[in-house]
């Protein structure tokens, strides 16, 4: 059932670290690390926040009266459905990943109509097959808790705290500098009024759900991850009640070091001077411009004095 199902959920404006967070944490030997971002959404947001957001990076809602079979197409799962499908296509396809989505599918299917239809049923449900289907993961046998991760799903921790009662969350949050320049290297980046707002709006978040939920939401700042990730990660780690291992001091996928993070992210390298050089590419105007927009939130995360602007 969803009450035993133990989750942690990342979640990051874009660009703020969120996916090389997912990748420090992928070598560890009590996690189950999903192998990309596990975009759970479907085509049914609700809420004023809709418009805001892309479905496919949102805690999912799936129509009442669909079966576990109709559930299942629905979570979007771009990056890992695009893999198992049409390796050909995807963006990691220089990488070795043998899962059949069919078959994560009967799986999922069966588990459903085992447990029960529910929208956290249904989320257990798809990372527990998801693990059951691939094949070459390499497993410790000792993994207790799944880790997933989804750009701006921040927005909807409470919902994720409240119906997963064995969940935790953690919320990434990187200079509003740096985060802007490097989404600027997007084929078709947001403006920076735009950016600026979504970067605002999830740290929002972030700060009112720490407050609420304190022993299961916990916020990470990217630069105190970079200058030590096994230290940075400790206290979300020992909320889990898992060691802060040495394999943390490193960014893997399924337990294979990584020579740079992309393409799970547009952050290539993770260290304190790429993040100062990628704030540093902003025109002086743009510094100013992202100063006024962050706001408040610059002193309450500890970014007032990270630039001169």
């Amino acid at each position: 059932m969803s009450s035993d199902f133990r989750l942690l959920m990342i979640g990051a404006m874009y660009e703020n670290g969120g996916n090389t967070t997912h990748r420090f944490l992928d070598g560890h030997p009590d996690l189950f690390v999903y192998p990309f971002e596990s975009q759970l959404g479907t085509r049914m947001p609700a809420g004023m926040l809709a418009s805001a957001f892309p479905a496919k990076y949102r805690w999912p809602v799936f129509d009442l009266s669909a079966t576990p079979q109709e559930d299942y197409v629905a979570i979007i799962d771009e990056e890992c459905k695009v893999r198992a499908r049409t390796p050909n296509v995807s963006k990691f396809r220089h990488v070795p990943f043998d899962m059949s989505d069919e078959h994560r599918r009967e799986i999922y299917v069966g588990r459903v109509q085992s447990i029960g239809r529910s929208r956290a049923n249904n989320i257990a449900a798809f990372f527990q097959s998801t693990f059951e289907a691939w094949s070459d993961h390499r497993s410790s046998g000792r993994e207790t808790v799944y880790v997933g991760y989804s750009p701006i799903i921040t927005v909807d921790a409470e919902t994720i705290l409240e119906e997963l009662p064995g969940a935790h969350f953690l919320h990434v949050a990187r200079n509003p500098w740096s985060a802007y320049a490097d989404t600027k290297k997007r084929p078709v980046p947001l403006g920076l009024d735009d950016y600026l707002l979504g970067w605002t709006l999830t740290q929002r978040y972030a700060l009112l759900l720490r407050e609420r939920y304190p022993g299961r939401m916990h916020l990470l700042r990217f630069e105190d991850l970079i200058a030590g990730p096994r230290q940075a990660l400790s206290r979300v780690c020992a909320a889990l009640g898992v060691e802060a291992a040495d394999v943390l001091d490193h960014p893997t996928w399924n337990g294979q070091e990584l020579a740079e993070i992309k393409p799970w992210g547009t952050i290539r390298q993770p260290t304190e001077e790429a993040n100062m050089e990628t704030a540093l590419e902003l025109a002086p105007s743009e510094k100013v411009r992202v100063r006024q927009l962050a706001g408040l939130y610059l002193a309450a995360l500890g970014y007032e004095d990270f630039i001169g602007a």
